[in-house]
């Protein structure tokens, strides 16, 4: 594996989670693997969970790392060609990227969705450059569209909670003062879809995802409906997709809390959400301080993801 940017680059699923058990089981196994290479993390955007994990994920296979606040402790990027630089923009990221690349030999980059072209964010512009000019793998630590890597760690945690050998899975839509992108909840149904469990997707109207990431899982407009007989619940807020509100948030209706009501329609199921999270907004103190919330152990095994996809990808470097 060269780049990692979906769930159609880690190659056969039962294969990939077979890799994580092995990861989670032996983290220092391969602490030779990346010796004297080097891994260059980039954020666009705030992070906590992926900063930490992945670069913990570095360190235990034994690599060198690096981490690059592109707002804070590098220059103001311009990413449009063709634009004169009479503005507050110092640097090109066409210089930037091959520069970058010449400093390291893995780069993770984290880009979020910026609502003000959707033509761009679904093209993914940001990170196709990273991939087009560094010269190196590049592998998303959440890009606009999707967020592979939690997904990775979402899939990896249900399977090790599930008690039915093909869970129902419920993505839920939780309202949320601002405006957050369709990433983590284009992704997680993404993976899901691959593993043949039953997905329903739920949330207002005009809340309608990509098709292309709803895939074969069901849609239901009533939350009640979609939650009775679940085993996994899955909370999430994402705006818009569709136009002319691509990017907005058009609705706040608090009866999408997930709460203690509303997991007693489930079969006793868990609660997860990638965090961080709004709470009694997306989910009650109680729902998310419950015995069946797994956010932590789903946290956790954020470390697994991203040291599996790096030791596929330092394993292709040899």
């Amino acid at each position: 594996m060269r780049n990692f940017t979906c769930v159609h680059d880690i190659g056969p699923l039962s294969e990939a989670l077979a890799k994580a058990r092995y990861v989670k089981e032996n983290p220092f196994a391969d602490a030779e693997l990346g010796r004297n290479k080097t891994l260059l993390m980039v954020f666009f955007n705030s992070s906590l969970r992926t900063r930490l994990s992945t670069q913990k994920a570095g360190l235990n296979l034994g690599m060198n790392v690096i981490v690059l606040d592109i707002n804070h402790g590098a220059w103001k990027l311009e990413t449009e060609r063709g634009v004169v630089m009479d503005g507050d923009k110092t640097e090109h990221i066409l210089e930037a990227i091959p520069v970058m690349g010449s400093y390291r030999d893995i780069i993770g980059v984290r880009s979020f969705a910026n609502f003000e072209s959707k033509e761009d964010d679904y093209n993914e512009v940001i990170l196709n450059q990273f991939i087009k000019y560094s010269g190196k793998p590049v592998f998303s630590m959440e890009a606009a569209t999707r967020h592979p890597l939690q997904s990775f760690a979402d899939l990896i945690t249900i399977e090790e909670y599930k008690k039915t050998a093909k869970p129902k899975i419920v993505l839920t839509w939780a309202p949320h003062p601002k405006s957050l992108p369709q990433a983590v909840s284009n992704s997680f149904a993404e993976w899901i879809n691959q593993t043949g469990y039953e997905l329903v997707i739920t949330h207002p109207e005009g809340y309608e995802l990509d098709p292309r990431f709803v895939g074969n899982a069901r849609v239901e407009y009533d939350q009640d409906k979609a939650l009775a007989g679940a085993d996994f619940v899955y909370a999430k807020n994402w705006s818009a997709y569709k136009d002319p509100n691509y990017g907005k948030v058009i609705n706040m209706d608090r009866s999408w809390t997930v709460t203690t009501e509303k997991m007693a329609l489930t079969n006793n199921a868990y609660f997860m959400h990638c965090l961080p999270v709004r709470r009694n907004m997306i989910v009650s103190d109680d729902v998310i301080e419950s015995p069946q919330s797994i956010v932590i152990p789903e946290a956790a095994n954020r470390v697994v993801s991203a040291q599996t996809v790096l030791k596929e990808i330092l394993l292709g470097l040899k």
